[in-house]
């Protein structure tokens, strides 16, 4: 059998390498290989692995996208706690989870102040965001933790999932905001933020929720 460490495995932006017949000792040894500081993402769930190299607009646009989240709460006036790219995991279920970004906000009072995490007693988060298309392996991960919500953002558009039953089922609408057309909102602002840059389509999509309220 041949042994390779971690740190000789190089995931190009863009890819990812899935390692499979990973018990949950092997998938916690592998975390903390890692390390907390990392680029690479991961996704866990019935023994299967994956490591996940991000591209750099991926990057932007799982910050543009939080940011049109938080502007929408602000504006609302609804609480929240962000909890970015937290790795989600429990090991009665052998899943774990790290989103682009993610919200609590029915649940965000209990999370006040948490620094660690423990999906056997804390609620997992109500929204989660993954840009690029989402595996198999993501998907059952956030179906089994329970996550209410799920958006998937790809190729400059937005897909909405909503967890019924334990599975995902994808909706025009968004639970969180259903009085906004998320959809279409967030794709029109993305591709504003490709032209006119970020801080413009940010203000411009403040302005845009504020009329939607004010109706």
């Amino acid at each position: 059998m041949v042994t390779l460490q971690l740190r000789q495995l190089s995931v190009p932006p863009g890819q990812r390498i899935v390692l499979t017949d990973v018990n949950w000792s092997k998938f916690e040894d592998i975390l903390q290989e890692l390390g907390e500081k990392r680029a690479k993402r991961v996704a866990y769930s019935q023994n299967q692995l994956e490591i996940i190299m991000p591209l750099p607009e991926h990057e932007f646009d799982k910050e543009i996208i939080g940011d049109l989240v938080k502007i929408l709460l602000e504006e609302l006036e609804v609480d929240r706690e962000c909890y970015g790219s937290t790795t989600f995991k429990r090991k009665d279920m052998a899943v774990g989870i790290e989103p682009d970004n993610c919200f609590y906000i029915k649940n965000y009072r209990l999370m006040i102040g948490k620094r660690r995490l423990d999906l056997t007693v804390d609620p997992p988060p109500d929204l989660a965001i993954e840009v690029d298309v989402t595996s198999k392996t993501q998907l059952s991960a956030y179906e089994a933790l329970g996550v209410p919500e799920l958006w998937q953002f790809s190729k400059g558009s937005l897909k909405i999932n909503v967890l019924q039953a334990g599975k995902y089922v994808e909706s025009s609408l968004s639970p969180t905001f259903p009085d906004f057309p998320i959809i279409e909102g967030v794709d029109q602002f993305i591709q504003m933020s490709l032209t006119q840059g970020s801080s413009v389509a940010l203000r411009a999509f403040r302005k845009w929720v504020r009329e939607r309220i004010e109706r």
